[in-house]
């Protein structure tokens, strides 16, 4: 079988649990997130954090875990993640296991903290977690790309910790999946901070389970699979506004990125924003000169796992957008199988598609080689 240069465009760390309370401002060292072993009575080990639903961390390491196995794996404790999540040397080690030549590398635990009711505690976290991040990366940061936390209540705070990143040598960041109703991303408030991520080149991530509202995962057992299932949702109303709202036309080359949240939707999504701005555009007082398709794929991109639905429509929303990620080390992740599951999955497509989707598109927007 031909191995494949394969970058995964969203990867995760695991932080070690004691490392927030290490690392952040002193004052907050006794609200710092934490784990506890025995939730409520339930085997495992948990993430907890102020207002924020407590999570398995094992969920975190289950990379390679089968399905029928998760329920037991769950009741792991931190002592059995991967030394991955320790040490980077052993990072790069399943990277080479797995056929993968570099990662685009994401928070587990910061995810849910975007959720936290008290800014100030959430941006001291986020400080906290670039910090860690980088030095981690630092091991090689041709193959560990970090990406940032960045939390948007202060946009001159915010700017200041987008330039100090960069220069840290991380190559994006996360914010909010969905901002706060009451300031949706059109919001003049925030073009500074579009105006620093455009000049410093530094893609905008719109992950998964980082809404400003919460997870949006309903932990309770009758919602938590639909709720899950719709989660994004969330994403298509942020990339909504941001086109509409004409953040988009005004911020040329900001780039933002849809993680983790699959493709195949985006081609219909794409038809329905223009068919909306064609019928009804005139009605909403919108003014934008090109169509709001024509932004996503000037400026939005977006990530997946295993998602088989977009390569039919791949001339509506191709390969300079989409980008394959192995998650690990999550449950769904492909690892350590992930050259076989692209050969599989993505074998049949044209080489060029394939290398863009696998690796190319992924270095282009990182700056990767």
């Amino acid at each position: 079988m031909a191995e494949f240069r394969l970058i995964s465009a969203d990867s995760h760390f695991v932080e070690p649990p004691t490392m927030w309370a290490e690392r952040v401002d002193r004052k907050f060292r006794d609200r710092a997130p934490r784990t506890v072993k025995g939730l409520g009575g339930r085997e495992g080990e948990f993430f907890v954090c102020e207002n924020i639903t407590p999570m398995a961390v094992a969920g975190f390491f289950g990379a390679g875990v089968p399905s029928n196995e998760l329920p037991e794996h769950n009741k792991k404790g931190f002592d059995q993640a991967p030394k991955s999540v320790w040490d980077a040397a052993y990072r790069i080690a399943d990277q080479d296991r797995d056929g993968v030549q570099a990662e685009v590398i994401y928070t587990s635990m910061g995810m849910p903290l975007f959720g936290l009711d008290d800014a100030e505690l959430r941006a001291a976290l986020f400080r906290a977690f670039n910090d860690w991040a980088c030095e981690y990366c630092s091991y090689d940061f041709n193959r560990l790309i970090p990406l940032g936390l960045i939390t948007l209540e202060d946009i001159p705070a915010a700017v200041e910790e987008l330039e100090r990143i960069a220069k840290k040598g991380m190559r994006g960041a996360m914010i909010w999946a969905e901002p706060p109703n009451e300031r949706p991303y059109s919001h003049p408030d925030y073009e500074p901070f579009w105006a620093a991520a455009q000049d410093l080149n530094m893609p905008l991530s719109l992950h998964i389970l980082t809404a400003r509202g919460g997870t949006g995962a309903d932990q309770r057992q009758s919602n938590f699979l639909l709720s899950l299932a719709n989660l994004h949702h969330q994403i298509e109303r942020s990339i909504s506004v941001l086109v509409y709202g004409g953040v988009l036309e005004k911020f040329p080359r900001l780039k933002i990125v849809s993680a983790e949240n699959d493709v195949g939707w985006m081609p219909y999504f794409m038809y329905r924003l223009d068919t909306v701005q064609n019928r009804l555009g005139a009605v909403g007082g919108m003014k934008l000169p090109i169509r709001a398709s024509e932004y996503i794929k000037r400026q939005v991109y977006a990530t997946f796992i295993s998602d088989p639905v977009f390569v039919d429509s791949l001339h509506r929303y191709g390969p300079d957008n989409i980008m394959w990620s192995s998650d690990y080390p999550h449950t769904a992740a492909t690892f350590p199988r992930s050259q076989e599951i692209v050969a599989k999955r993505f074998g049949h497509l044209p080489e060029i598609e394939r290398r863009k989707i696998v690796h190319d598109t992924a270095a282009r927007l990182y700056g990767l080689m």
